[in-house]
């Protein structure tokens, strides 16, 4: 196996590791992407989860994201922070309304079209073919779509 520099990889020998080092890459890619926005991977999530996950608690979104309740709390104050959420009850031992302000449903939009520039770079018509194969039964296995 030859690495994307051209040096020889390690051999493949497991499946789950091939898949780590393709997500890995995607995420670089991503990140990417989205630094112009002031973005991460990982808030965008949170701004998909709160756009898309109405009256969401904090326990909520830290499950979907992968992340420590207190990671989400420091978080969405800085999303509130730059206006980008709104919490309609922010107050101590009081559930949370989170929603999208205008501009972060902006931002939003503006994220996941750069995200979806880089599903077309990486896994797209002019992917290498691997990547469409693997592109396709990702999307597969999420939808009723049988890969091509």
């Amino acid at each position: 196996m030859t690495a994307e520099n051209g040096r020889p990889g390690p051999p493949v020998t497991s499946i789950s590791i091939v898949v780590l080092i393709l997500a890995r890459r995607v995420e670089a890619e991503l990140n990417a992407a989205l630094g112009p926005l002031g973005l991460t991977v990982g808030r965008l999530g949170l701004l998909g989860h709160i756009a898309r996950v109405p009256g969401a608690s904090f326990t909520e979104l830290a499950r979907m994201s992968g992340v420590t309740v207190q990671s989400v709390h420091g978080a969405v104050k800085a999303l509130t922070a730059a206006g980008l959420v709104r919490d309609h009850n922010a107050r101590a031992g009081s559930a949370s309304t989170l929603e999208l302000t205008p501009q972060g449903a902006r931002l939003l939009e503006e994220a996941e079209r750069a995200a979806a520039e880089v599903d077309d770079r990486m896994f797209g018509p002019d992917a290498d073919p691997a990547r469409r194969r693997i592109g396709a039964a990702v999307r597969a296995m999420f939808s009723a779509q049988p890969p091509s």
